[in-house]
């Protein structure tokens, strides 16, 4: 029977019962509707609007509905649409009145947004955690590879001599600031709506900023409509997420490369590849290439809920009842991508010497071989131009520019000497970065010992 039916002459049709229905999707907030209940409930006895006897049946039900919850002896229905209203039916059923007076002074409206904000909370929590493990396999692996030498890129093609350590620490950054975000983002969620009311409050003298010590609340919402038709809280989530996948992505991308018989830098692990159903000789980057693929839906949950927002007036609209499932979906697809990908790159064999030799083509010290002439004397964009024409002429002579005769060096310039071979060293190309945050052995270090 509908909580709600006082209003209505005629029983809603079986097809929009089943549409307006959303137990399949929120039924994952029965504990967080729980706690707000028994919250809510020892809020009511303590402005006296409830006995504490009544408070105290209505607890002692609620945790005997989690249990049976949790021990799968419940079954929830559509009839009763929600989360919510599943709960207080069953507990209306075991308490008969009683069950019915825990709704005293709050609506469905706040009820599903301090249950969300409750469940974001702990998803945020246990995604800080998983960005952190990640940064500390990356920080361990970077470690392990200080002397590793590599070639850095960009537009795809190599640029400069760096280690394996700078490269894996640029990503660290990037999850760095993932962390940041999400630890934002629980500041703006730390609000409780509970209280609030349909859109207005309410005419009960009750006491929130006791729910929100209850809560775990750091604050209370200050304005009853934003309180239960802000989903800010949530798309900032869906921001986070979709950020941190983007970060996944693009080192997926690299894993994908570099597992490749053209670059043959790294080797994932068995346990985290797949074969092909016709070509034996196969070996497929496949969890790589789903996280990388799994970012596009992660972006599509963000985009639902924008979409969803862009056009609502104030205050709750059913439209916001869709808000969920992109939250969830979202949540689970960066945490199993986190767990997936952290295992992955700790198991993965890496081939220095193959990286070593692939820096010491392409010309990869023609920087350092114009700084070299900066230091003789000459501009740098002179120096530009004679490198520029250097690396030409070894093209035409299949040479790289430490295989030229000091003769041959001088014929473009006069300011070159002996001391040049030693400068375009590819280690000593890297380690002469001196600016803080560059590639040099002694920076990376640093970085290394940074918390």
């Amino acid at each position: 029977m509908k909580l709600w039916k006082g209003r209505f002459l005629k029983a809603e049709n079986s097809l929009a019962e089943e549409f307006n229905a959303s137990i399949d999707i929120d039924q994952r907030l029965y504990k967080q509707d729980i706690i707000g209940s028994i919250a809510h409930a020892k809020m009511l006895a303590k402005q006296g609007i409830l006995s504490e006897d009544e408070a105290l049946a209505i607890e002692s039900s609620l945790l005997e509905i989690l249990r049976d919850i949790e021990a799968g002896r419940i079954e929830f229905t559509i009839e009763q649409e929600d989360i919510h209203m599943n709960i207080e039916s069953i507990l209306t059923e075991r308490l008969g009145a009683l069950g019915k007076k825990l709704h005293t002074a709050r609506s469905r409206n706040d009820q599903v947004a301090v249950d969300i904000r409750l469940y974001l909370k702990e998803e945020i929590n246990a995604l800080v955690i998983l960005l952190k493990e990640l940064n500390g396999t990356m920080t361990t692996i970077a470690k392990e590879n200080q002397n590793t030498v590599m070639p850095g890129y960009t537009h795809l093609q190599r640029a400069q001599p760096v280690t394996l350590a700078f490269h894996l620490l640029a990503y660290r950054e990037m999850f760095r600031r993932d962390i940041r975000r999400f630890q934002n983002c629980y500041e703006g969620t730390d609000s409780l709506p509970l209280g609030s009311g349909a859109l207005a409050g309410t005419t009960y003298q009750t006491d929130r900023d006791y729910l929100a010590e209850q809560l775990g609340f750091e604050r209370v919402s200050l304005n009853a409509m934003d309180a239960v038709s802000d989903r800010d809280f949530a798309l900032e989530f869906l921001s986070c997420c979709s950020i941190s996948m983007m970060h996944l992505s693009r080192f997926c991308e690299e894993l994908i490369l570099w597992s490749s018989s053209e670059f043959r830098f790294i080797e994932l692990d068995d346990a985290f590849s797949t074969g092909s159903s016709i070509m034996p000789q196969k070996k497929n980057p496949d969890m790589a290439e789903l996280i990388r693929g799994k970012t596009g839906r992660v972006y599509g949950d963000l985009m639902t809920l924008l979409t969803i927002m862009k056009g609502l007036p104030l205050a709750y609209n059913k439209d916001m009842q869709e808000d969920k499932q992109p939250v969830f979906d979202a949540g689970d697809t960066l945490k199993s991508s986190l767990v997936i990908f952290t295992q992955m790159i700790a198991s993965m064999k890496i081939h220095a010497d193959v990286m070593e030799n692939a820096a010491k083509t392409g010309f990869m010290n023609a920087t350092d071989a114009a700084d070299y002439l900066v230091s003789k004397g000459l501009a740098f964009r002179d120096c530009h131009e004679i490198i520029g024409r250097i690396v030409l002429f070894c093209i035409g002579e299949q040479k790289s520019i430490e295989e030229l005769t000091l003769e041959e060096l001088k014929s473009f310039s006069d300011k070159f000497d002996q001391d040049i071979y030693e400068k375009i060293d590819i280690r000593a190309c890297i380690n002469a970065k001196k600016s803080k945050g560059s590639t040099s052995f002694e920076n990376v270090e640093q970085m290394l010992n940074e918390d």
